[in-house]
């Protein structure tokens, strides 16, 4: 029986880590030691930038919900308090889109979480 050369899957392999390190400065998107770092480094960066965007355009909403309700005279905690209590199941994403473009909408979202809170 013949025997089988590695030559193949490792240009393979190689040529997968090259491209993916292309347009990187210098020796790291030529040769494949330091490409392979910088991808692996790369890739490591871009996992946990997935995870900060998530935690960022959260605290942006919640941000824009807290101006839009003290605008109408109510602070965040208790505006979120009484949409709770309300049964207003609208995320924050939601709420401060019609915070920034339908204000008399969220007035009317104020309006029934104060109404939620005096009960």
């Amino acid at each position: 029986m013949a025997r089988i050369k590695g030559a193949l899957a490792t240009r393979k392999r190689r040529k997968k880590v090259l491209k993916l390190a292309k347009g990187y400065f210098g020796a790291k998107s030529k040769l494949f030691k330091t490409a392979k770092e910088a991808v692996m480094k790369s890739g490591n960066y871009a996992y946990i930038g997935r995870r900060l965007k998530k935690r960022d355009f959260r605290r942006l909403w919640i941000t824009r919900i807290s101006a839009a309700a003290k605008l109408n005279g109510m602070n965040y905690s208790t505006f979120m308090n009484g949409l709770n209590k309300a049964g207003v199941q609208i995320n924050r994403k939601m709420l401060a889109d019609i915070a920034v473009n339908d204000e008399a909408g969220f007035a009317n979202l104020v309006k029934t979480a104060k109404k939620a809170l005096e009960k």
